[in-house]
C-alpha cells in the first residue's frame, strides 16, 4: 500500500529541524527500499524548509502510521501538523526514474483537498513534467479525498494547472525540491 505523508512545519522550527537533521535522514534511510518521493516543501527563499514530503509503500495504515509518528523530528515537536493518506501512484515509478531529473528546473507540490461533488479523478493528458501523481485515499482506499502531484514547472500558477480548476475545495502549492543525503 502506498501513503503520502506531509509534515508540515511549525512556526519558529527551523533550528530544531537543522538539529535534527541527521536523525531524520537516518530515520528515512531505514525506509529507503520503500520510497517513491521525498523532499522537503521551501519557503519562496528557496532556502527555508516548510515541511518534509514523504510518499512511501508501506504494509498496511498502522504501519503508515507508525512512519509518520516515529519520526524524529515529529516527536522533537518540529511539525505543526501531518497529513497522512493512502495513494496510490498512478505512474508507476519513483521519483528517481524521473527524466527530468533531481535539480533542472523548478518544482512543486500540489495538493487538491476535497473534490467537489461528482468530480472524477483524471489522470492528466501530459505527463512529461509529472515526477509523482496520485489520489489521496482513505484508510481503506475507497474515498477519494484529493489528489498529491509533485510536478517540474515554471511557476506556481503552472504547476497549480496540473489539477483542474472547479474540482477541489482548495488547491495548494508549495515549492519543492527532491529530498535525501547530497
Amino acid at each position: 500500500m502506498e501513503f503520502f505523508c506531509y509534515h508540515r512545519d511549525r512556526p519558529a522550527s527551523l533550528a530544531l529541524r537543522h538539529e535534527l537533521l541527521e536523525e531524520h535522514w537516518s530515520y528515512m534511510d531505514g525506509y529507503a527500499q520503500e520510497m517513491i518521493a521525498r523532499g522537503p516543501t521551501m519557503a519562496d527563499d528557496g532556502e527555508t524548509p516548510t515541511g518534509s514530503v514523504h510518499i512511501a509503500d508501506l504494509p498496511d495504515p498502522a504501519a503508515a502510521r507508525a512512519f509518520a509518528f516515529d519520526e524524529p523530528g515529529y516527536q522533537a515537536g518540529a511539525y505543526r501538523d501531518v497529513l497522512l493518506r493512502r495513494w496510490r501512484n498512478m505512474l508507476g515509478r519513483t521519483m528517481w526514474d524521473f527524466p527530468g531529473g533531481p535539480t533542472d528546473g523548478n518544482r512543486y507540490l500540489v495538493l487538491g483537498l476535497g473534490p467537489v461533488p461528482d468530480a472524477v479523478l483524471t489522470e492528466p493528458a501530459e505527463q512529461d513534467e509529472l515526477i509523482a501523481y496520485g489520489p489521496l485515499l482513505s484508510d481503506d482506499g475507497t474515498t477519494w479525498l484529493g489528489t498529491a502531484a509533485l510536478v517540474r514547472a515554471p511557476d506556481a500558477d503552472a504547476a497549480r494547472a496540473v489539477l483542474p480548476a472547479g474540482r477541489y475545495a482548495d488547491i495548494e502549492v508549495h515549492n519543492w525540491q527532491f529530498g535525501g543525503r547530497s
